[in-house]
C-alpha cells in the first residue's frame, strides 16, 4: 500500500518478452535459458544503457524498461530487434525472438518499481506484437512520428486485456505488416464491407424487424462512393452463427466488416454498431443508438440514415489513413486523402489541401467521376464560405465540372445535390431545390441536401420554412462533419427574421461544432452588435480576422445569391452590424 504523497512522472515505457519462451524451454531448458542470458549481456543491456533507458525489473523472459524520451525507447527497441535479426540469421539453430510494447504516459513510481496503466498499456501492446516487431500507442507515435526515419503501419483501435477504453496502436513497418498490407492494396476492394445479420437481443417474434434493419443497411450502404458492400443473400448466410472476423474477411475479400445488435425495453429500443477491420478484427468505431418507439418502421428508416451517414465519413478517414502509408498513389488513394482533407471543415488551407490531392487524381484519370465532384466541391465551398474574392468563378468552375461528371455518371446523388447548391448560391433557388430533391430520390440518406434546401429558403425571402430542413438534416446526420454549416444557415434565417438572440443561439452552435469557420465569427459578430453587446461582437471579429485575414464587409456585399427584398434587407442589416464589430470595410 502506498503510504504518503504518490510520486508520479512522466515517462515513456518499454515492455518486452520472449515469443513462445514457455515451449522454448520445454523443449532445452538449459540452452534456452543460457541463450537468453547471452543475449540479454551481448546485445540487449547494451542498447538500454546506449539509449539512456533504466531497467525497472526482469521477469524470466521479460524487460520493463523506463526512458525518459520515446524517441530513445522507440531507436532501442528498433536497434535490439535489428540485433537479434542478425545474430538469429549468423547463429545456426536460434530461435529467440523478441516481441516489444512501447507506451508513453503518467507513471506511479514506488522504490525502483513503476506502476499504472501507462505500463499495462505498454504490455498490452507487447502481447499483440508479431514474433520481431514492435507496437506502440498513438501517444507514444505522436511523440516519435516526425522525429525519426522508421516507416509505421496503422493497425487501428485495439481492445487490449484489462484495459478499459480502446487504444489505438501502430507498428513500426515489418514483414507480417508489409505482406498484410500489400495483399490489401491489390486484391481486396477499398470499401469493401459486409453488413452481418444483426443480433436480436429481445423477443424472437422481432426477428423480422431486425433482419430489415440489416437489409436496409446492405442497401444504403452501397450508395457510398466506391462501395463495395457484400449482397444480403451471402450475409445472411452468417446469422446466428459465431464467426472469426478475419477468417470472414479472406473467405468474402473485404476489408471491413460491420456488426450489431438490437434491444427492446418497454417503449424504447436500443441499436449498438461496431466497424471491425477484417484483417486485424480491430474495432474501429462504435455507436450506441437509444430512441423511443413510435413508428417502427419510422425510426428504423432513422436510425439506418444515422448510421450510413456516420459509417460513411468513418470509412473515408479510414482509407485515407492506409493511403498516407502507401509508397505509390493511385486515383482512389488521392481521392480519399482529399475527402479526409475537406471532412475536416471549411478553413482556407485544408480546402487547399483537398483541392491539391483532387488536382492528382485528375492528372492521373481526367474523368475520374468522384475526382470531379470533390473538386467541384472545393470551389463550391470555397466559393459558399467567403474565403475568395473570385466566387463568381469557382461557381462556374464548379459547376463545369458537375456537369461534367453527371454526363458520366447520370445517376450520381451526391453530383446532382452539389449542382443544386451551386444553383441556389447563384440566384437559381428553386432549380437547386429540385436538384437537391433529385439527389434525395436517388439517396434517402444525403442530409447535406436538407441543409442546403434549408439556406435556399432564406435566399428565397421565406427564412421562416428554414429551420423545419435544418432539423431534418440534423435528424438524419446529428454528428455529420457538415453539421456546422446547416445550424449555420439556421442562424442566418433567424438574423432575417430579425429573431437576433436565437440567431446568436444557432451560430454559436455552429461555431462549437467547428470554431474554423470564419463566415460563422462575422455572422455572430453582427448580430452581437444588434444586441448592443460591442465587446463580444469585436472580439467575434477577431476570431474571424485571424482566421481569415482578407475578409471584408465588400467581399460579403458583393456575394449575395439573390435578389430577393426580403434577402436583400437581411444583407444589409448583417453588414451595418459588421461596421459595428469593427469589420474591415475593404
Amino acid at each position: 500500500m502506498l503510504k504518503g504523497p504518490i510520486a508520479r512522472r512522466l515517462a515513456a515505457v518499454l515492455a518486452a518478452d520472449i515469443v513462445g519462451y514457455s515451449r522454448l524451454m520445454g523443449d532445452d531448458e538449459t540452452g534456452t535459458l543460457s541463450a537468453l542470458k547471452a543475449l540479454r549481456h551481448e546485445l540487449v543491456d547494451p542498447e538500454i544503457a546506449a539509449h539512456r533507458g533504466r531497467i525497472v525489473k526482469t521477469t524470466g523472459d521479460g524487460i520493463l524498461v523506463e526512458f525518459a524520451s520515446s524517441v530513445d525507447a522507440l531507436t532501442c527497441a528498433v536497434e535490439i530487434q535489428r540485433n537479434v535479426a542478425k545474430q538469429a540469421a549468423g547463429t545456426a539453430g536460434s530461435k529467440l525472438q523478441y516481441r516489444i510494447g512501447i507506451n508513453i504516459g503518467d507513471i506511479i513510481v514506488e522504490d525502483d518499481d513503476i506502476f499504472g496503466d501507462s505500463v499495462n498499456v505498454a504490455a498490452r501492446l507487447e502481447s499483440i506484437a508479431p514474433p520481431g516487431g514492435i507496437c506502440l500507442s498513438s501517444f507514444a507515435y505522436e511523440q516519435v512520428q516526425d522525429k525519426v526515419s522508421f516507416n509505421f503501419v496503422d493497425i487501428g483501435e485495439q481492445s487490449l486485456k484489462n484495459i478499459r477504453r480502446p487504444v489505438r496502436a501502430y507498428a513500426v513497418e515489418h514483414d507480417a505488416y508489409r505482406e498484410r498490407s500489400a495483399a490489401i492494396s491489390s486484391s481486396i476492394p477499398r470499401l469493401s464491407i459486409v453488413v452481418l445479420p444483426f443480433a436480436n437481443f429481445g423477443d424472437p417474434a422481432e426477428d423480422h424487424f431486425v433482419d430489415g434493419l440489416t437489409e436496409s443497411l446492405t442497401t444504403d450502404l452501397s450508395r457510398i462512393a466506391g462501395a463495395f458492400v457484400i449482397a444480403r443473400n451471402t450475409a445472411f448466410t452468417f446469422k446466428g452463427k459465431s464467426v472469426d472476423v478475419r477468417t470472414l474477411g479472406r473467405e468474402l475479400n473485404v476489408r471491413y466488416a460491420l456488426e450489431g445488435s438490437v434491444q427492446f425495453g418497454g417503449d424504447r429500443w436500443r441499436v449498438n454498431v461496431q466497424l471491425i477491420d477484417a484483417m486485424t478484427g480491430s474495432h474501429l468505431w462504435a455507436e450506441r443508438f437509444d430512441q423511443p418507439i413510435i413508428d417502427l418502421f419510422e425510426v428504423q428508416d432513422e436510425i439506418v440514415a444515422r448510421i450510413a451517414n456516420a459509417l460513411g465519413a468513418q470509412l473515408i478517414a479510414n482509407e485515407a489513413r492506409r493511403a498516407a502509408s502507401a509508397t505509390h498513389f493511385d486515383v482512389m488513394d488521392l481521392y480519399f486523402q482529399g475527402m479526409a482533407c475537406h471532412n475536416k471543415g471549411a478553413a482556407p488551407e485544408h480546402l487547399a489541401a483537398a483541392k491539391r490531392f483532387f488536382e492528382k487524381a485528375l492528372t492521373l484519370e481526367p474523368d475520374n467521376v468522384e475526382s470531379l465532384v470533390g473538386y467541384a466541391y472545393v470551389d463550391a465551398i470555397s466559393a459558399g464560405s467567403f474565403v475568395t474574392d473570385d466566387r463568381s468563378a469557382r461557381f462556374t468552375a464548379a459547376e463545369m465540372n458537375l456537369v461534367k461528371a453527371l454526363s458520366l455518371s447520370p445517376e450520381h446523388a451526391q453530383a446532382h445535390m452539389l449542382l443544386g447548391f451551386v444553383q441556389i448560391s447563384t440566384n437559381r433557388a428553386t432549380q437547386g431545390i429540385a436538384k437537391c430533391e433529385q439527389a434525395l430520390s436517388l439517396d434517402r440518406n444525403l442530409a447535406t441536401a436538407h441543409g442546403w434546401m434549408g439556406l435556399a429558403k432564406v435566399y428565397m425571402g421565406r427564412s421562416n420554412e428554414t429551420e423545419s430542413h435544418i432539423r431534418e438534416a440534423l435528424r438524419l446526420s446529428p454528428r455529420d462533419t457538415g453539421a456546422f454549416r446547416w445550424t449555420h444557415f439556421l442562424g442566418v434565417a433567424k438574423m432575417n427574421l430579425d429573431a437576433n438572440v436565437e440567431a446568436a443561439l444557432w451560430l454559436r452552435r455552429g461555431i462549437e461544432l467547428n470554431r474554423n469557420y470564419a463566415i460563422g465569427h462575422f455572422r455572430l459578430a453582427a448580430v452581437f452588435a444588434q444586441l448592443g453587446e460591442l465587446d463580444q461582437a469585436r472580439a467575434a471579429t477577431q476570431l474571424g480576422l485571424s482566421l481569415d485575414p482578407h475578409f471584408t464587409i465588400r467581399r460579403f456585399s458583393s456575394h449575395l445569391a439573390s435578389d430577393d427584398p426580403t434577402y436583400l434587407s437581411g444583407c444589409a442589416r448583417t453588414c451595418s452590424g459588421m461596421r459595428l464589430a469593427g469589420v474591415p470595410e475593404g
